[in-house]
């Protein structure tokens, strides 16, 4: 067993204000909305959005995976960060017994943020995971993130 730790950034066009409240406290909403051909859903089993929340994500039959389970474990509102962890499903392989991620929206410059992603992954015992599986996950968190960005370049409106 052992845990591997991986951090990424990137910038934006968007406040962090738009991004955090786009991606974080309405995902359940807009993120089925934007990426329809690869999320079916996502809801709260427990809780509202806050610590201790659990939500689920369902994913569409175009989707490698089925479904994951993530609980919030800190949320500041005030300061854009997000603390989560992955707990359940099928994007864990077999070979994690958890991820968990620190996501911050940093300002910068006049009307961008800074994206900053930590991610740890707690593979199981005896299990070696391949760099190019943990690459394919930051991947599609990117990608994520910038069809947000994107919606929200196109509506400048939007979570303001």
């Amino acid at each position: 067993m052992g845990i591997i730790k991986v951090s990424q950034s990137f910038k934006t066009q968007v406040t962090p204000d738009r991004m955090f409240k786009a991606l974080i406290m309405d995902s359940h909403n807009l993120c089925p909305k934007l990426m329809f051909s690869s999320i079916k859903s996502i809801e709260y089993l427990q809780g509202d959005g806050e610590a201790g929340s659990i939500k689920q994500m369902n994913f569409t039959e175009a989707s490698p995976y089925t479904y994951v389970k993530h609980r919030i474990d800190a949320l500041d509102k005030e300061h854009y960060m997000v603390k989560f962890t992955l707990i359940e499903g099928d994007a864990l392989m077999d070979k994690l017994d958890w991820i968990s991620y620190e996501v911050k929206f940093e300002p910068y410059g006049y009307s961008g943020c800074i994206c900053k992603i930590t991610s740890e992954y707690q593979t199981k015992e005896n299990v070696e995971i391949k760099e190019e599986e943990i690459e394919l996950g930051k991947d599609r968190a990117i990608g994520m993130y910038e069809v947000v960005e994107a919606y929200l370049l196109a509506h400048p409106r939007a979570y303001t």
